[in-house]
């Protein structure tokens, strides 16, 4: 593909377009754009060994959003094959912005039909049903943020 707009990944994963997932007109809902963009950041941290919700240091973390958009530019249909690249953006003291590119794979060849972006944050989850502390992210988990980023 030889769009300008594509950045380089650092993780990619592929979804098939479900009956579920359309619109009347058959289309993916847009609202199913997010939870591809959370299950590909999902597989992403599984990949390099953690979990978006885990024990560390004896109290669990978590990476609620804190910010998503997406820019639709052609549709998906029921059983396409979606490409899914997600990139690190930045990463902050608190917080990581991931861009998601969505591709229509056929074949060899792909077609850029969305771009999103999603904020979340580090947080601490209390025994407090519902309550939550923004930290600091864990100095190893940082440290396999930055290398997924230098290797990319």
């Amino acid at each position: 593909m030889s769009d300008s707009t594509v950045k380089p990944s650092i993780f990619e994963c592929q979804r098939r377009v479900e009956f579920s997932d359309t619109d009347m007109a058959g289309i993916m809902h847009f609202s199913n754009f997010y939870k591809f963009m959370e299950t590909t950041e999902h597989a992403f941290f599984r990949s390099i060994g953690h979990g978006v919700h885990e024990t560390y240091e004896g109290y669990e973390i978590g990476w609620p959003r804190v910010q998503a958009s997406c820019e639709f530019f052609k549709p998906v249909r029921f059983e396409d094959i979606v490409t899914i690249r997600l990139s690190i953006e930045e990463i902050r003291r608190r917080s990581v912005r991931y861009a998601h590119q969505f591709f229509l794979t056929k074949g060899e060849d792909e077609t850029l039909v969305a771009s999103g972006l999603m904020t979340t944050a580090c947080v601490r989850l209390t025994e407090e049903k519902g309550r939550i502390e923004s930290i600091e992210i864990p100095d190893a988990l940082r440290s396999k943020l930055e290398k997924a980023v230098a290797d990319s």
